[in-house]
């Protein structure tokens, strides 16, 4: 058997690089248009960062997996066809900020379709809305000129989680096929949870029709943010009242019917799913009628939008009500911690903010490319998910310096604000730092990760997100 793979991202390089390693008898090859990518794939270090990734694509890269430019032979080859593409937030045109942009999706169907000369089982792997495997269809079988192709469309969502891909891909809580509720359809079904099978319990692997698959992975993203948002509305009443969002969050998560994850209150959420699957989820709801549905899954992004700009606010109001020509540090840029990935992350939101009021931003984070932070702060909102070849829009912006060590970013700064989890940031002399600070020092932290009391004894004048407040931050009107 020969699986292909349309696009070379965080879905498609780590999903068949497991079923590489999982499966020794079927040949797998990803494709990609974008050649730096997959010369990226094919060296030592490899385009993403996900912990475990490279010593499953070392041992199986050139033996059953294979990465390659040449899109039209292997897709035409294939027996098995993933789609993971980018489906970014349309940025212009008709349901622009809301719908889905599905270009990518049809250009790899319109490719399918004119190198195929055997049947094929299309998988979606990308986020898409629901009812995207019905204008697939009718794509594919439009453009393919053998008669006797068949193709059966499958839905099969990723539900992997950053920073654990790895894990979530050898060991997940469940694999969900969708597909025709026909006797092809139940074939093709049967055929991709067959390979699944190689090292997931039967148990585990759901099947559903194509609507549910879809509409399942749009929800289950909608249901943690949801989460997240209601946490972080939490911490807000939490600074107003002297309440302590651990405690609160800590108390309701030992209630087995809400469970303890994703209870943990953050400047906001970010990544490359749950805000584009909340607004696709909303445009949806829009489409069918269903305007009531809309706006409530819509305050979920509205809340995480009040969040980061209520962090902003924070920091310029306790730093006297101006942040103008002050040097600020921020730890941290990845939306969170053991990824590289910037996108959508709440730092991109503080940092615009902190800049539009005349900050210097001093960024350091152990993972992303100082490139990669240029181009994401200069980048306008929602164009982060294009596949952008050309680096020359990251010019420099001058009130933004990135360095590769965090003592450099602390020294002669007015404050340090912490966007993401990193471990390591706990370990730091935070003495070391203070010393070379412009006082008073202020420490925001927006993970909720430091030991506040011993950088209060320090001499710091800390904010910790959703606790009782310093009196030093309490206005006095």
């Amino acid at each position: 058997m020969k699986i292909a793979c349309i696009g070379a991202g965080y879905v498609g390089g780590p999903t068949m690089a497991m079923v590489a390693l999982k499966c020794p008898e079927i040949q797998v090859v990803v494709v990609d248009i974008n050649e730096e990518r997959i010369k990226a794939w094919n060296s030592d270090k490899l385009p993403i960062y996900e912990p475990g990734l490279f010593e499953v694509v070392k041992e199986c890269r050139g033996r059953n997996l294979f990465f390659s430019t040449d899109t039209k032979k292997h897709v035409g080859e294939a027996d098995i066809v993933f789609v993971s593409v980018n489906t970014p937030t349309k940025t212009h045109g008709i349901g622009a900020g809301k719908a889905a942009d599905l270009t990518y999706w049809e250009g790899a169907a319109r490719l399918i379709a004119s190198v195929s000369t055997s049947s094929k089982i299309v998988v979606e792997k990308s986020t898409v809305p629901v009812k995207t495997a019905e204008a697939i269809g009718k794509v594919l079988k439009r453009n393919c000129q053998d008669p006797n192709v068949q193709f059966e469309i499958l839905s099969n969502p990723e539900f992997l989680a950053e920073g654990t891909a790895m894990e979530d891909l050898r060991n997940p809580d469940r694999v969900l096929v969708g597909g025709a509720d026909t006797e092809s359809g139940r074939k093709a079904i049967e055929t991709l949870v067959s390979v699944y099978a190689h090292w997931i319990p039967r148990e585990r692997i759901l099947t559903a029709n194509l609507w549910s698959a879809e509409l399942a992975k749009l929800t289950a993203n909608a249901f943690l943010a949801q989460r997240i948002s209601s946490i972080n509305a939490i911490s807000a009443l939490c600074e107003a009242t002297g309440a302590d969002v651990s405690q609160v969050g800590h108390a309701i998560g030992t209630d087995s019917r809400i469970g303890p994850k994703f209870l943990n209150a953050s400047v906001g959420f970010g990544g490359s799913c749950f805000q584009k699957d909340i607004l696709n989820l909303c445009y949806v709801c829009e489409s069918v009628g269903l305007k009531e549905v809309a706006e409530y899954w819509y305050q979920v992004v509205s809340m995480n939008d009040y969040q980061k700009q209520r962090f902003v606010e924070r920091v310029i109001s306790a730093m006297f009500n101006t942040v103008s020509q002050k040097k600020i540090a921020i730890y941290g840029f990845a939306f969170k911690k053991d990824t590289g990935d910037t996108r959508e992350t709440p730092a991109i939101d503080v940092c615009k903010g902190l800049i539009r009021d005349g900050a210097k931003v001093c960024v350091y984070d152990p993972e992303v490319t100082p490139e990669q932070i240029f181009r994401d702060l200069s980048a306008p909102k929602f164009e982060w998910d294009r596949p952008n070849y050309s680096r020359s829009q990251s010019h420099m912006l001058e009130n933004v310096q990135v360095v590769s060590d965090p003592a450099a970013a602390a020294e002669g700064s007015h404050a340090i604000c912490i966007l993401t989890e990193w471990d390591e940031f706990k370990t730091y002399d935070y003495q070391a730092m203070y010393d070379k600070m412009t006082k008073p020092a202020f420490i925001f932290d927006g993970r909720n990760i430091l030991d506040h009391a011993q950088l209060r004894e320090i001499g710091f004048i800390v904010y910790a997100l959703g606790k009782p407040l310093d009196p030093f931050l309490v206005k006095g009107y």
